[in-house]
C-alpha cells in the first residue's frame, strides 16, 4: 500500500514522503519552481546553466568527481533537469542513506563552489550547437514551435538559451539567480520508496532547516492572440523532414487536460492508435509518430511529431489533419474509447511500482499545486465520455490553434502543397458539435 504524507518546515520548504514499504529502494528529489520562462532574453538559458553549475562541486565536495562519488557511495547517481517552469535534482538511493542524500542536495543548493565556469560554457555550447545548422539557424522543431506559440516572450525561447547568452554568463549572474529563486518557499523536497515519513521529515529538517530566503519573483504571464494557422519551414541538410504540428492547448489545471491525455492515446498511443495505423501500417511513410502535452500555469500545447522522407511530407500532413478534423467531427466509437481508457488505467497501476513515478507525482505535483493520487486520476478518466472527447477536440484542434513546423530538405513545391493543405483545413474544419 502506498501512503503519502507532507509537512511544511518553518522556513517554508514543503516536504513530501511517499511510503512504499514493499520496495527495496528509494528516490529522493528537490524541486524548484524556476525554469526557462523565468529568464529574460538577455539571460536566456540562465536557469539551465545554473543547474549544470551546481554539479561542479560544493564546499564539502569541491569537484564534480568528488560529488558524484559521494552520491554513488549511497547507492545512486545524481541527475537533474530544467524545463520551462521547474528545475529538479534527483537520485535513486538506498533507503538507509536518505538523510545523507538530502545533505548532499543541501550542499549543492546552498554551498556550491560555482567553479569551472568556462569549462561549463564550452559543454553547454556543444549541447546548444546540436539544435543549430551550419548557417546558425535554429533547427530544433520543439523550439521553433514554441517560438510560434509564444513569440517574443520567455515561453517561446529555448530553455538552453542562445550562444551569445551562454557565452556571457558570469558567476555573479549565477549567484543572483540562486539568491532570487533558490529559496525554501519556492521548493519541495520529496522521497518515495522504502522510507518512513518521520525519517524523511527529520532528514529534511536537518539538511534544510537553516535555509533562508525571501519569496521568489512571480512569472510574467504568457500572451498570445493567434486566430489563424501559422507555418514555419527551415532548411536543414538531413535525409528526412522533421515535422511538428503544435496546437495551442490548455493550462495545467484546466479540466480538459485529462481528456487531452486520452486524445493523445487515441492518436498515438501504441500500435492500435489512429496515426500509427494510418502513417505507418497503411502508408509506410514513418517509423514512428508521437504526441505530447505541455501544460503550463496559464497556457499549453498539444503537439504531434514525426519524421518522413521529403516527398512524403504533404501526404503526412494531409493524414494528420484528417484525423484531428475527424475527432472534432465524429464521436469516438465506444469500443475504441474503452480500449484507450483501459490502457491508461493499466499505466496508472504500473506507475505505483516506480519510485521515480511516485516522486514526480507527489513532488512535482506539490510544487505545482496539483497533488493527485492514482485513484483520483482514474476516477476523472472514467468520467470522460465520447461527447467530452469530441468537444475538447473541436476546441483544441481548431485551425486558429495550429502551428506547423517543418525542418529538413523540403522543396518549394512541397512547401506550397503543405500550405495549401493547411488553408484547406481552416476552410473545411467542422462546425461546433
Amino acid at each position: 500500500m502506498i501512503t503519502s504524507r507532507s509537512t511544511t518546515l518553518p522556513n517554508g520548504l514543503r516536504v513530501v514522503a511517499v511510503e512504499m514499504p514493499h520496495l527495496h529502494s528509494a528516490e529522493i528529489a528537490v524541486y524548484l519552481k524556476v525554469g526557462g520562462r523565468n529568464d529574460s532574453r538577455a539571460a536566456a538559458g540562465l536557469a539551465h546553466f545554473l543547474e549544470h553549475m551546481l554539479f561542479r562541486g560544493t564546499s564539502e565536495h569541491p569537484t564534480s568527481l568528488e560529488l558524484e562519488t559521494a552520491f554513488e557511495a549511497l547507492g545512486g547517481s545524481v541527475n537533474a533537469a530544467t524545463d520551462e517552469e521547474s528545475t529538479c535534482y534527483y537520485t535513486r538511493i538506498h533507503p538507509r542513506h536518505v538523510a545523507e542524500g538530502f545533505r548532499l542536495f543541501s550542499a549543492m543548493l546552498l554551498r556550491p563552489t560555482l567553479a569551472g565556469l568556462e569549462v561549463e560554457k564550452r559543454i553547454i555550447t556543444e549541447e546548444a550547437l546540436e539544435d543549430i545548422n551550419e548557417r546558425g539557424e535554429e533547427i530544433n522543431p520543439h523550439n521553433l514551435a514554441s517560438s510560434l506559440l509564444w513569440p517574443d516572450q520567455p515561453l517561446g525561447m529555448p530553455t538552453i538559451g542562445y550562444l551569445d547568452t551562454i557565452a556571457g554568463f558570469t558567476v555573479d549572474d549565477l549567484r543572483r539567480h540562486l539568491k532570487s529563486h533558490y529559496v525554501p518557499s519556492n521548493a519541495v523536497a520529496v522521497a518515495a520508496g522504502a522510507i518512513s515519513a518521520d525519517q524523511v521529515f527529520a532528514a529534511c529538517t536537518s539538511a534544510f532547516g537553516g535555509w533562508q530566503g525571501v519569496p521568489a519573483p512571480s512569472i510574467v504571464p504568457a500572451t498570445g492572440n493567434q486566430n489563424a494557422p501559422a507555418t514555419l519551414f527551415v532548411k536543414d541538410s538531413d535525409s528526412q523532414v522533421h515535422l511538428q504540428l503544435a496546437f495551442r492547448g490548455f493550462a495545467r489545471l484546466d479540466s480538459r487536460i485529462m481528456t487531452c491525455r486520452l486524445l493523445r492515446r487515441i492518436l498515438c498511443g501504441g500500435g492500435s492508435s489512429r496515426l500509427h495505423l494510418a502513417l505507418r501500417e497503411e502508408l509506410g511513410i514513418v517509423y514512428a509518430v508521437d504526441a505530447s502535452i505541455s501544460a503550463y500555469e496559464e497556457t499549453g500545447a498539444f503537439t504531434l511529431e514525426l519524421s518522413t522522407a521529403p516527398e512524403n511530407l504533404p501526404l503526412a500532413v494531409e493524414r494528420v489533419l484528417a484525423e484531428t478534423g475527424r475527432l472534432a467531427r465524429e464521436a469516438v466509437p465506444a469500443a475504441e474509447l474503452e480500449r484507450v481508457r483501459q490502457g491508461y488505467f493499466f499505466d496508472l497501476e504500473y506507475s505505483r511500482d516506480s519510485t521515480y513515478e511516485m516522486q514526480v507525482r507527489y513532488g512535482w505535483g506539490e510544487l505545482m499545486g496539483m497533488v493527485r493520487n492514482t485513484e483520483e486520476d482514474r476516477a476523472e478518466a472514467a468520467a470522460v465520455d465520447a461527447a467530452t472527447i469530441q468537444s475538447t477536440a473541436y476546441n483544441l484542434f481548431a485551425p486558429g490553434n495550429l502551428n506547423l513546423v517543418a525542418v529538413g530538405p523540403w522543396r518549394a513545391d512541397l512547401k506550397r502543397q503543405v500550405e495549401k493543405l493547411v488553408k484547406g483545413y481552416a476552410r473545411e474544419f467542422p462546425g461546433r458539435p
